[in-house]
């Protein structure tokens, strides 16, 4: 497209024609949005480091050359490459905290950050929760948002990824959150020790047919946090395999699956996997608890 960076003089001028732009476009919204409007305006907002709510202030602010070339260039690059948005701004929205990401890692987008804001309720109970461990963590958002929760708990970021790892450790740095959280490097549970009250997982999940047939914004991400297998159960047969033996009494494991909820759900008819209802969106996520595992294996074993 051509640049009218002359014509267009307010926020609200390049919010109109970089939405006009995105919705001519056969983008894929996903990755933090879910629609054409809501992603311009983070990409309009976060670029020129303004508020993401109570901003109508701003809309008639005059912007210099130099900010609406960079507005229109980044728009650019989102439409022509396909890129999602967070990877270009370096950042992304999750529990109403921002997080550094990269094409290291996965765009934040668990609907287990909804569960989090509700303290893990009614499923945790008067559980005092003083150790968490986000397995997979990818960013780290996940574990840094169970921080955020229970202020109190010392929380683990575990992920098989050194790359991922560096992101995690750089979003602990940005919250500064290190006195209580810390990055493990394992293999699921390979170099995990000690047990949890809490232990929360967005593994890879996304089966063989489905990652072929993705839109072009997820080519940007990490397969190795996409990718699990024909069935996308990889992961998350090796996570009910070993989960209880890192678990305390009254603990809670609380996995993501995606759309391989049906296949995991067919393939463990005695577990009593309790799905969840987002209101904000998202499926796919399981809740047990701790002595519901342990009666299973002791059925199963």
């Amino acid at each position: 497209m051509n640049h009218p960076v002359d014509e267009l003089i307010t926020i609200r001028d390049c919010l109109r024609y970089i939405s006009s732009r995105f919705a001519a476009s056969p983008l894929f919204f996903g990755h933090g949005t879910d629609n054409v409007w809501d992603e311009t305006v983070q990409l309009v907002m976060r670029s020129l480091h303004l508020p993401m709510d109570n901003n109508t202030v701003f809309l008639d602010a005059r912007l210099t050359r130099e900010e609406r070339q960079q507005l229109l260039e980044r728009a650019q690059r989102r439409i022509d490459e396909r890129i999602p948005l967070a990877y270009i701004l370096g950042e992304a929205w999750f529990m109403g905290m921002p997080f550094k990401v990269d094409e290291r890692v996965l765009v934040p987008r668990s609907p287990i950050g909804e569960l989090l804001e509700a303290g893990l309720q009614p499923w945790l109970g008067d559980l005092d929760v003083e150790r968490v461990l986000d397995l997979c963590t990818g960013s780290g958002c996940i574990g840094i948002g169970a921080a955020s929760v229970f202020h109190g708990a010392e929380v683990d970021l575990a992920d098989i990824s050194p790359d991922a790892l560096e992101v995690a450790a750089a979003n602990i740095d940005y919250h500064e959150v290190g006195d209580r959280v810390r990055t493990v490097r394992s293999d699921v549970f390979s170099e995990i020790r000690g047990r949890y009250d809490v232990i929360l997982s967005n593994p890879p999940y996304v089966d063989a047919q489905d990652l072929a047939s993705m839109p072009d914004e997820f080519r940007h991400e990490p397969e190795l946090g996409l990718a699990a297998g024909e069935d996308g159960l990889d992961i998350a047969h090796r996570i009910l395999a070993t989960a209880a033996d890192h678990l305390n009494p009254g603990g809670l494991l609380v996995v993501e699956v995606g759309n391989s909820w049906v296949a995991l759900d067919a393939a463990y008819p005695e577990l009593p996997l309790t799905w969840l209802d987002f209101t904000n969106g998202g499926d796919g996520v399981f809740v047990l608890t701790a002595e519901e595992l342990l009666t299973w294996r002791q059925k199963n074993s």
